[in-house]
C-alpha cells in the first residue's frame, strides 16, 4: 500500500515538474537597436508594463527591448533610428505620435515620431489586440518629443 502511495506521489510530482517547465518559456532572442544604450531607453525599459492585451511580458536577450506573449506577439526596441518626414499614417495615442507601417500586414510596425531615440513596436495582429500602443504610451512618453505629426490641414493651410 505504501509503495502505491509513493508511486502516485512520484507521478504527481513529475507531472507538476513537467507542467512548470512547459509554462516557463525561454528568453525571446532579440538584437539591440543601434542607440539602445541611450539613457532614455533605460527609462523606457523600466516602465514597460507586465501585461499588454492579456499577453504576459517575457524576458529578452537584448538591452532596451521588450516582448509579450508566447509565442511573442508584441516586440519593442528602443534606440531605433528616428523617422523623418513620411507619407505613412501618423497618429497620436495618449500624447505619443506613432508612424504605422502596414506593408507586412497582419504584422504592423509602429515607430515613434518626433522622439530621439525612437521606439519601434512590432505587433502581430493575429495574436494581439489593438491596445498595445495605449498600454505602452506611459513608458514611451518619458522620451520628450521634439516634433509632432502633421495632418492634412496643417500642411495645406
Amino acid at each position: 500500500m505504501h509503495s502505491l502511495a509513493r508511486a502516485v506521489s512520484a507521478v504527481a510530482l513529475l507531472c507538476a515538474a513537467a507542467l512548470s517547465l512547459t509554462a516557463c518559456s525561454g528568453a525571446v532572442a532579440m538584437s539591440p537597436a543601434p542607440d539602445s544604450n541611450d539613457p532614455s531607453c533605460a527609462a523606457v525599459t523600466v516602465r514597460l508594463p507586465n501585461t499588454i492585451s492579456d499577453l504576459d511580458k517575457r524576458e529578452t536577450t537584448a538591452q532596451a527591448t521588450g516582448a509579450w506573449g508566447d509565442p511573442a506577439a508584441i516586440l519593442l526596441h528602443c534606440g531605433v533610428e528616428p523617422i523623418g518626414p513620411t507619407t505613412m499614417p501618423c497618429f497620436t495615442v495618449n500624447g505619443v505620435d506613432w508612424v504605422r507601417d502596414d506593408s507586412e500586414s497582419p504584422i504592423f510596425r509602429f515607430t515613434t515620431y518626433g522622439r530621439t531615440p525612437a521606439v519601434e513596436v512590432v505587433i502581430d495582429n493575429r495574436e494581439a489586440s489593438g491596445s498595445a500602443l495605449l498600454d505602452l504610451s506611459a513608458a514611451v512618453s518619458v522620451i520628450d518629443p521634439t516634433k509632432s505629426c502633421l495632418n492634412a490641414e496643417d500642411v495645406t493651410s
